[in-house]
């Protein structure tokens, strides 16, 4: 994917997991990212080790650091080609006792900040003709688990943003694409082990094996390459014609 070398991207909540993964995998390509995430340490440490690449603190949950974070990119790097929306959380609790401060927060950091970003950088992308703007949804964006109605609720909108997205920018050469994987072995993951033990009445030693897994016609975590690897080809030229599409990596979970 030669094609690839020069261009620039932006990826949010690139300190660790699938979001570090994209960095990565874009910097072995030759793309320039910029890494932006609320966690400054892990965040600038991350960007030293790529080629090309720079760290931007920015809270998802705050229009005004949306604001800066394209327009800090755009005066740095004079273009944003790809945007990548991955930065998220996860609060798993019974609908009755979900709190609205949780539910609030999720939106605006899975669905909100995703919107304000993509109306950031469409104009910039319309004027060069190219463009390419990949959202990270979840298996959960397309079938729902109980106990995550916030994050269900955020990553079902969030396919809809993307089938949008896709539907005005197809004039302008620029694609938009969600993926959608099962559980994947980040952070965000291992933090819930404890709070799906709880909700389920059962030893943590067993929720990958009997909740996270127990889907799939494949019973395993996906690593976060596997997700880069899948980015980093909707972002090339072969992939030019797919937009709009909710793309499943979910080791056949919805395969029934």
């Amino acid at each position: 994917m030669q094609e690839l070398s020069g261009k620039v991207a932006l990826v949010t909540g690139a300190a660790s997991g699938i979001g570090l993964a994209i960095a990565r995998d874009f910097a072995e390509h030759g793309v320039r990212v910029t890494l932006a995430d609320i966690d400054r340490e892990r965040g600038q440490a991350a960007a030293s080790e790529l080629g090309g690449a720079s760290f931007a603190q920015a809270d998802m949950t705050s229009s005004d650091d949306i604001a800066r974070l394209v327009a800090e990119t755009l005066a740095a790097e004079g273009k944003i080609d790809i945007l990548v929306n991955n930065a998220g959380i996860q609060h798993v609790a019974p609908i009755h006792e979900f709190p609205e401060a949780k539910w609030r927060l999720i939106i605006d950091m899975m669905l909100t900040a995703p919107f304000l970003l993509t109306k950031a950088a469409l104009p910039n992308m319309y004027e060069r003709k190219w463009g390419r703007i990949i959202n990270i949804a979840s298996i959960h964006g397309l079938i729902a688990s109980p106990f995550k109605s916030a994050y269900v609720a955020a990553k079902h909108g969030l396919v809809g943003l993307t089938r949008t997205t896709a539907l005005e920018a197809g004039a302008y050469n620029v694609t938009c694409n969600a993926i959608c994987p099962s559980y994947v072995r980040t952070p965000l993951v291992e933090k819930q082990i404890a709070d799906q033990a709880r909700i389920h009445n059962i030893p943590e030693d067993q929720v990958v094996e009997k909740i996270m897994v127990a889907n799939g016609a494949i019973h395993r975590l996906l690593e976060p390459r596997e997700v880069a690897q899948l980015v980093t080809y909707l972002c090339s030229d072969a992939a030019g014609g797919i937009t709009g599409s909710a793309q499943s990596i979910d080791c056949g979970w919805t395969a029934e």
